[in-house]
């Protein structure tokens, strides 16, 4: 009963959800494209009869049973119901009109957007310590985590189209896990793990330098969808689930990779090299081809139905963007962790991606490694910036050092850079270093000049893996009084006749002398502009200088992309620990014990043009605390049969969509979000107690500034037949102003060890639909 009911419900959500993408507008060739219909909930168990059903749909419309086998590409059977088809125009406007149809909308393409980290996040694996994550949750024993994943590095800015180039679409950033495995990278060893989990029913697929020898007892399943790539894309691809690019081996290893002693990145970052859950299984499914990457929507709902299907735990996705993905929620009914990336489009307000309040959006942060280059001016004042300059010592010498203003083409020719190195650093323009390809082609044009080195002033030095291309060629990042200072040093040896010198010192690793974690630059922000009731991103995990696998190699990468698989690697072990908590407990269990301060108690900053103190629209609840979070004390959960309360619309409002609807901060989640606060407003949560039996919880408030902010009860009592208690919170403007977003928060404290903490935020309106320009 309880089945059919989730069945029940989840097929209003998607009914309601789905219809809005057909606002989309696409061009009217009546040239056969690749179309996605989507049909919701199954309607039958057996995915036989399921596929059956779409064969029929297609031979009803296209006249026959040959016709509809060669029209149709994928068949989605096992999570939801809807399949892939070459249709015309017309004919996909007919389909739109059976019975059972919800939505059909052409294929689209996203062309793409740690030896370290987890110690620092304090998952130990020398020494766990008995009452820590890593220990009680057996490394992640027997928990699969499924890989989707593409998108070639963290940083790279990709774009949403349609098979007919429609313009109409808006950008956004990805990198989703589907690029694929290097199976041979020691990262996915599978010596002394046992048999495969029972429950899997998953396959390893096999094609080009690929055959089953290449899965085994840790990368148990690996497949590869092609199907709706364009021939350009497959150009130089392998015809498999091999990996390209790297992109997806690294996230797969970050998340699960076993432990390998004895690597760096040509000395740096020396260590070990391990996953989160380093004893958890891998399933791979790879639907992106081509460098840079692009997906096809259609691959990837196939790759996301057959993980359903297959039998995975946890499904890591580093997708972002506007474009939304309800069929995720049937995979969180089926009791599957969501994660995905929040995007790279940070510093600004108002760019997290992936809204959806049944996943997890990860925000990315620093670690406490820094890789310092020692900086010698030729009047021996030595500075100190951040590079991945792996010179050697017979190079470490003096030379012209010049200034090259925003080193654009033009400039070098002017300055005449052969043999010097040259200072990049406009006073007139702060902003000139803001991206890495503005950094890849700086550098590009020192070399092309023949300059022998180059030093960038820069806000931040969280770029540095645009840096990556030229680890031998003597290139340093510092920041801004660093760059003005070598400026001021340049001019005052012209001015008495004297040649200005410097000399670039090889990097250097080290760990514990920089303050972290800090909210990267690049991680983008809230609130949410498609549902900003649900406050996002929801947590904050390492993402910049990442090294793990990339073939048989170990790099460095940032992104959220990275960040992302740390996530998914505590949501495995948490899984391991707590077989029966929901993926909505689970993520209550993150956002409720993470860290808002670091290890000096002071806050978390959030990096960007200027740093400040991180708000919930930077890190949601916090830095990612997974030892904390084995032990929560409460939770809260949410059926997600749930969602028909609140989605009674669709994910995308448009005009088309405007049934009334309950506001979604009064959705049972670890935080709250109210955007539009005129007087006062009540809403309520309702906790569950998976601590000791007996226990009282008192409120902490920590009320938004210009609000006033009351719980009732005050106080929660626990026993052995009360294990949930519901409490409501009112929120009363105390000033009668447009305002701006205020942050606060509620913590229940049991006076132990517990300390139950969510983020709030509140904005107070006189007017809805206001612009705030100002």
């Amino acid at each position: 009963m309880g089945s059919q009911l989730l069945h029940s419900a989840l097929l209003l959500v998607v009914f309601f959800i789905l219809p809005c993408f057909q606002t989309m507008s696409f061009g009217a060739e009546e040239s056969r494209k690749l179309y996605i219909v989507y049909m919701g909930e199954k309607q039958h168990e057996d995915p036989n009869l399921v596929t059956a059903s779409h064969h029929d749909m297609l031979t009803s419309l296209l006249g026959s049973k040959e016709k509809a086998l060669n029209s149709i590409v994928y068949s989605y059977k096992h999570g939801f119901s809807g399949f892939a088809a070459w249709l015309t125009k017309s004919q996909a406007n007919k389909i739109s009109d059976f019975p059972g149809v919800l939505s059909v909308m052409p294929n689209r393409k996203h062309r793409v957007h740690t030896t370290r980290s987890w110690d620092f996040l304090g998952l130990n694996y020398y020494h766990p310590t008995a009452t820590g994550l890593l220990h009680k949750a057996n490394y992640g024993e027997n928990v699969i985590i499924g890989v989707i994943d593409s998108g070639r590095s963290g940083l790279f800015q990709i774009y949403l189209f349609s098979d007919d180039n429609s313009t109409n679409i808006s950008s956004f950033f990805l990198s989703f896990f589907l690029s694929g495995i290097w199976p041979e990278s020691k990262s996915f060893n599978d010596h002394g793990f046992g048999p495969v989990p029972s429950r899997w029913k998953g396959k390893c697929e096999v094609g080009q330098l690929f055959d089953a020898k290449h899965c085994n007892k840790k990368l148990i399943g690996a497949r590869w969808y092609n199907e709706g790539a364009d021939a350009e894309q497959l150009k130089g691809e392998y015809m498999s689930p091999r990996d390209l690019d790297g992109h997806g081996t690294h996230t797969a290893s970050t998340a699960a990779g076993i432990l390998v002693e004895n690597v760096s990145f040509h000395g740096l970052a020396a260590g070990a090299a391990r996953g989160g859950a380093p004893r958890a299984r891998l399933a791979i499914y790879k639907a992106c081809w081509g460098t840079p990457p692009s997906c096809s929507v259609a691959a990837v709902l196939a790759a996301m139905d057959d993980a359903i299907h297959d039998g995975v735990n946890v499904l890591s996705l580093s997708v972002g963007g506007s474009f939304e993905t309800p069929e995720s929620l049937h995979a969180v009914a089926n009791g599957i962790t969501v994660v995905f990336s929040g995007g790279n489009d940070g510093p600004y307000f108002q760019t997290v991606d992936h809204p959806s309040p049944w996943v997890i959006t990860v925000a990315a942060s620093t670690i406490d490694r820094s890789f310092p280059t020692v900086i010698t001016l030729g009047n021996n004042q030595k500075l100190v910036g951040q590079s991945r300059y792996r010179g050697a010592k017979k190079d470490d010498n003096f030379r012209e050092l010049v200034w090259g203003s925003g080193c654009t083409a033009h400039a070098i020719n002017a300055v005449g850079v052969a043999g010097k190195i040259v200072l990049c650093f406009d006073p007139k323009s702060l902003t000139t270093f803001m991206s890495p390809s503005s950094i890849d082609d700086a550098i590009g044009d020192v070399k092309e000049g023949r300059g022998k080195g180059i030093i960038l002033g820069m806000h931040t030095t969280n770029a540095l893996d645009a840096f990556a291309s030229f680890e031998g060629f003597p290139a340093a990042a510092v920041d801004y009084e660093m760059a003005f200072r070598m400026y001021e040093y340049i001019d005052q040896a012209r001015r008495k006749n004297m040649t200005p010198s410097v000399k670039i010192a090889p990097t250097q690793s080290t760990i514990g002398n920089v303050v972290a974690p800090k909210i990267a630059a690049f991680s983008s922000r809230g609130p949410s502009t498609t549902f900003p009731e649900v406050l996002k991103p929801d947590i904050a995990a390492p993402g910049v200088n990442v090294l793990a696998a990339m073939g048989y190699q170990y790099k460095f990468d940032s992104g959220t992309s990275m960040a992302c698989p740390h996530v998914s690697g505590v949501v495995a072990l948490l899984k391991s620990l707590h077989p029966n908590w929901s993926p909505a407990a689970i993520k209550s269990a993150l956002v409720t014990t993470a860290s808002v301060t670091n290890e000096y108690g002071t806050p978390i900053t959030a990096e960007g043009v200027l740093r400040k103190a991180a708000d919930p629209f930077d890190f949601g609840g916090g830095h990612i605390n997974p030892n904390r979070a084995a032990d929560p004390g409460l939770i809260y959960d949410f059926n997600p049969k749930d969602y028909v309360k609140f989605f009674d619309s669709s994910l995308s409002r448009t005009e088309y969509c405007n049934a009334k609807r309950i506001p979604l901060y009064h959705i049972n989640l670890p935080s709250i979000a109210i955007p539009n606060l005129r007087t006062s407003l009540t809403t309520w949560r309702t906790v569950t107690n998976v601590a000791q039996v007996y226990a009282r919880y008192k409120a902490i408030i920590e009320s938004p500034p210009g609000v006033k902010m009351v719980v009732e009860p005050s106080s929660l009592i626990f026993d052995a037949t009360t294990k949930m208690r519901t409490f409501k919170v009112t929120f009363t403007s105390t000033y009668k102003k447009q305002g701006d977003y205020t942050f606060g928060s509620l913590t229940w404290n049991d006076g132990g060890t517990h300390s139950v903490r969510i983020p709030i935020a509140v904005r107070v309106i006189i007017e809805d639909f206001y612009a705030d320009t100002a």
